[in-house]
């Protein structure tokens, strides 16, 4: 059953309510028509996920500055790799399914089909589940809530500058070495693999300032 906590959590990655903007108990009591009460816990435990950030106007959506968005893809690429060899590993010792692996393609096709159509909300999401399905393969919950976290602050502070991405061949193509990499059971390759690719998003990030967060 979804909570009230999944339910602000949604909006805000949508985008119902931008980076830097003013979020309150009020409006999202009566948009979601739910008691005060439930609202406020969803805000500190979003406040906790670093989705929200209190201040004196109240709780504002993240928007992260441009060392705390490089800050959050290197604690990215350093928790892929680390899901991208764990990954590889169970593929080597057999404890992977060929219908879990084949998820992992599937992911993929669907992510580069959305992206060449410029539906972006549809890539975003599709790139999402590709990665996390990763993790998931990784079978290390606590490895993956944390990135949960993290996907989370990227996808809402870089969503006001979501364009059709400039490199939609590559990143395919370095899916497909991740993809190649796990289901040879090859930890090595599959830590770079997931490096590199981490760390080519962010070097196509456009560049933002640097200061305090909304």
């Amino acid at each position: 059953m979804e909570t009230t906590y999944d339910r602000v959590r949604e909006l805000i990655l949508s985008g119902a309510y931008l980076p830097g903007q003013r979020v309150t108990e009020f409006d999202l009591s009566e948009r979601l028509e739910v008691s005060r009460t439930p609202v406020r816990e969803a805000l500190r435990k979003l406040e906790s996920d670093g989705l929200v950030h209190g201040g004196r106007r109240g709780m504002t959506v993240v928007e992260l500055d441009g060392k705390a968005l490089r800050d959050a893809y290197l604690v990215r690429a350093s928790l892929e790799g680390l899901a991208a060899e764990l990954a590889a590993r169970r593929q080597q010792a057999g404890e992977i399914s060929p219908a879990a692996l084949n998820r992992l393609v599937q992911y993929a096709d669907l992510a580069d089909r959305a992206t060449r159509d410029g539906d972006l909300a549809a890539g975003v999401l599709h790139n999402r589940a590709f990665h996390r399905h990763v993790a998931v393969l990784a079978d290390n919950p606590l490895a993956l809530d944390v990135l949960d976290r993290v996907w989370d602050q990227i996808t809402v502070s870089t969503r006001t500058s979501l364009t059709t991405p400039s490199r939609p061949a590559q990143v395919d193509g370095e899916h497909r070495t991740l993809i190649e990499a796990i289901t040879a059971g090859d930890p090595d390759a599959a830590v770079a693999a997931a490096r590199a690719h981490i760390m080519a998003t962010l070097s196509a990030q456009p560049e933002r300032p640097e200061g305090a967060q909304a």
